[in-house]
């Protein structure tokens, strides 16, 4: 939601009332502190001239073929609302590393420049620019950071759950996973990611109210043990809520079914429980013994919902083992993505004062100048990308769009057409590369011969003035 004046709330760990988040600006502090020696560096040497940073990462984990792009609208809801404000200023005053004269800057800084990102829910590959920064220098450095932060979580997070979701099959896939999170700010926001994915709801309710999110969930063991019986427990639980999922694993996963086949007996016309959970041991064996028993007892209509330890891999093997599970709720391993927690992104200056600017650092190339990434697709299906000058026409579709001009929000990042693009980008995907498994080879990316010869360029005058 867009306040009157133009800017974007963002959502901050905060002592608020109203709960642990608020729609307080986030502070500008939360950078790293070479940014701001950089800054007051920028200033002493009167560097004001406009930078482009692009935002992208070097190297593919080796169990992913395909990063999924996310979390812009933190983007702009950050740089929208940049300011210092007096306790800032004076916590920085006290380290007594900045002038008064770098601090009067700083607090009349705003954000003022352009962004350029792929759409949210695009699919990327390695070195090609997801984000572009472009802005007098001073303002570009100093949200490193916090630009790095929020789209590496929710890229890798969006990721991760994509490759749950689609080899689900159609089941529908819940997040349980908050709780394991890697503290609030994580766990709401890869809610958040996760649904981006195609999952169907969340568990957490704050993540539901902020972001329109499907809310899920039921009972824990917790309630079972709480009462002296398990049958009393379910006929309770069912009498509140009558389209309900029912725990049966707290003590014998099939004697809970057997009593929810009581249960339904009992209740007769008024028995509506949806399903049953399992939450341990053999899913798969458990899930068709689960089925036979609520099928012979004529319960076609109760399905089963599955958790416990999943991620994409065991999802997979269910599905292919025809397990008659119709939904799962994951947790763990996709909230902190256990297999590939990290990518390696960086944002890096590609250019100042118009002229290309690169890095030959090993294993760390970066080509210069502000550039274009796109994307070619025959037959409906993505053949290759090639990174080219920002000034070129190439064949293909250019990724990069606007999403701020002159400090303003000039486009809307919307969740339900992120989620939506992300599905159509998947059909779009060769299947090797859309696969679990590593690609027999890597999508294709290239660089433009006009971009390589701006690289030699810049390399042969290195040289010259060696």
């Amino acid at each position: 939601m867009v306040n009157k004046d133009g800017r974007f709330p963002v959502t901050t760990a905060s002592a608020s009332p109203h709960g642990p988040h608020s729609s307080a600006p986030l502070s500008p502090l939360f950078t790293d502190l070479y940014e701001l020696t950089m800054a007051q560096a920028y200033q002493a040497e009167h560097m004001e001239e406009a930078a482009v940073f692009e935002l992208a990462f070097r190297t593919m984990p080796r169990n992913r073929n395909y990063v999924v792009a996310a979390g812009f609208d933190d983007v702009v809801g950050f740089l929208a609302g940049l300011e210092f404000l007096p306790g800032d200023l004076e916590y920085l005053r006290s380290r007594k590393e900045f002038t008064e004269e770098f601090l009067r800057r700083l607090e009349c800084l705003r954000f003022t420049g352009d962004v350029y990102a792929v759409p949210e829910g695009a699919i990327v590959f390695p070195n090609e620019p997801m984000l572009q920064v472009i802005a007098p220098v001073m303002e570009a450095q100093l949200v490193e950071t916090y630009l790095l932060n929020q789209v590496h979580l929710q890229s890798v997070a969006a990721t991760k759950a994509a490759r749950v979701v689609d080899v689900a099959g159609g089941r529908a896939v819940v997040d349980f996973g908050s709780r394991r999170a890697h503290g609030t700010d994580a766990a709401l926001k890869v809610a958040r990611a996760i649904y981006l994915a195609g999952a169907a709801g969340t568990s957490n309710v704050l993540a539901g109210k902020m972001y329109g999110i499907p809310l899920f969930g039921t009972m824990a063991h917790s309630y079972i043990q709480a009462h002296d019986d398990e049958a009393a427990a379910f006929e309770a639980f069912a009498a509140l809520y009558p389209e309900t999922t029912l725990l049966v694993d707290t003590y014998d996963t099939l004697a809970g079914v057997r009593k929810v086949i009581d249960l339904s007996r009992k209740l007769a016309s008024q028995f509506s429980v949806r399903a049953v959970r399992l939450d341990s041991g053999d899913l798969g064996r458990l899930a068709v013994e689960t089925r036979k028993l609520l099928d012979d007892a004529g319960l076609q209509n109760v399905g089963i919902f599955a958790s416990s330890g999943l991620d994409e891999y065991e999802i997979r093997r269910l599905v292919h083992s025809g397990a008659p599970i119709n939904a799962f709720g994951v947790g763990t391993k996709l909230v902190v993505s256990a297999d590939a927690p990290e990518l390696d992104m960086a944002y890096k200056l590609v250019e100042y004062a118009g002229t290309g600017r690169l890095k030959l650092s090993t294993n760390k190339l970066l080509y210069p100048g502000r550039k274009q990434v796109f994307r070619q697709v025959e037959e409906g299906i993505l053949a290759r990308d090639v990174i080219g000058r920002f000034d070129e026409r190439l064949p293909g579709e250019p990724l990069l769009r606007p999403l701020m001009k002159q400090g303003r929000a000039v486009a809307r990042v919307d969740l339900s057409e992120s989620r939506s693009r992300l599905q159509s980008e998947l059909e779009r995907l060769p299947p090797p590369v859309r696969g679990l498994d590593p690609a027999p080879a890597p999508y294709p990316v290239h660089y433009s011969e006009r971009l390589q010869a701006d690289l030699e360029a810049i390399r042969q005058r290195l040289r010259g003035g060696a």
